[in-house]
């Protein structure tokens, strides 16, 4: 019965996303083993957006270790939990929270020796800058943990590269990059704390490798030609040679978009045509969000919920007074002026 909820909740999702985003291009997902035990491992840029791509286009029914701070009410926590999201805590929880995550990385080591899958964010908390963060060790726990109380596992760790072209915006567009999967054998030691650094510094490069990785040093200036020269950040192979080349090898620049004009319409009656729905987003919810990082996951809470609804009112309201053909066309209409605003 779970399996049928988890595949209805993932086929919405997947409605949900392709309205949502402009483009969502998928790179290299044949790295992702079909079966057996898998740690999935990702960039962390924009906040529950990036677990729902990961759970949609990974092609494997994962479970999610997810900050303890949203499982407090008890009908999101069994919602959370329905969708194989683990709680984990963190400092800024309370530190007598801390010891709760033995369970739950005792939970993890189980589900992965069953054959299963775990994603997780390493570097520990979300952030919109265009650099991977240091990673912490709680993935590394997971592993070696597992490796220790379940000896046979032949657990593979595949990293993953999200890359946003404006992570804030609507409608965005993003590109997955699914790296070759990391075996035992890559990090293995008989020193716990060789093996723990090799583990963590050969994610670290492999997630470098399939995100755009600005360094610390000129951030901000590196940050600004790039998006003077209107970078491609949807291939972070070609930004990041640019960045290494000191912007010598750099073709990077995106495609004009013929269609802009048409685009900018066609946003402006999808707008008209969910007003009260734009309003409540625009002037009740957007205001309450304190960090950019959660804005695209509160719009597309919305579309997904809200939107939907008022759709399905206005049909039944033109349908009963109009006729059926009314609330169809109307549906029909919204559907094209959608895609256009989204798509083009």
């Amino acid at each position: 019965m779970k399996h049928i909820w988890l595949h209805i909740v993932r086929s919405y999702l997947r409605i949900g996303l392709f309205f949502y985003y402009k483009r969502i291009v998928v790179v290299n997902k044949k790295n992702v083993p079909k079966s057996g035990s898998l740690l999935l491992v990702s960039n962390h840029n924009n906040a529950l957006i990036d677990a729902l791509l990961i759970a949609t286009k990974s092609g494997r029914f994962s479970y999610f270790l997810t900050r303890a701070s949203v499982f407090k009410k008890p009908m999101v926590n069994a919602f959370l939990r329905s969708l194989n999201m683990l709680p984990v805590y963190r400092i800024r929880d309370g530190w007598s929270t801390i010891s709760n995550n033995n369970a739950i990385f005792n939970a993890c080591s189980k589900v992965l020796s069953k054959g299963e899958t775990v994603a997780l964010f390493p570097e520990g908390n979300h952030n919109i800058k265009r650099s991977v963060r240091p990673l912490s060790k709680g993935f590394t726990r997971i592993v070696f943990e597992t490796f220790e109380t379940y000896p046979q596992t032949d657990l593979e760790i595949v990293p993953i590269g999200l890359n946003f072209q404006q992570a804030d915006a609507f409608a965005d567009s993003v590109s997955i990059y699914f790296g070759k999967p990391i075996k035992k054998q890559d990090y293995f030691s008989d020193n716990e704390n060789e093996r723990v650094l090799a583990l963590k510094d050969q994610v670290s490069e492999r997630i470098k490798q399939l995100t755009t990785h600005i360094p610390a040093e000129n951030y901000g200036q590196i940050l600004d030609r790039l998006n003077q020269m209107q970078a491609n950040f949807l291939n972070p192979l070609a930004v990041n040679r640019c960045i290494e080349s000191d912007f010598k090898d750099c073709q990077v620049q995106q495609s004009e978009n013929l269609f802009k004009g048409l685009k900018s319409v066609c946003k402006f009656l999808m707008v008209v045509s969910l007003l009260p729905v734009w309003l409540f987003w625009r002037f009740v919810i957007k205001p309450k969000i304190k960090e950019v990082e959660f804005v695209a996951t509160f719009r597309f809470a919305i579309v997904i919920t809200l939107v939907p609804l008022w759709i399905i009112g206005v049909c039944l309201v033109l349908a009963s007074s109009m006729g059926l053909s009314a609330g169809l066309y109307f549906l029909l209409t919204l559907l094209i002026i959608a895609l256009a605003a989204v798509k083009l």
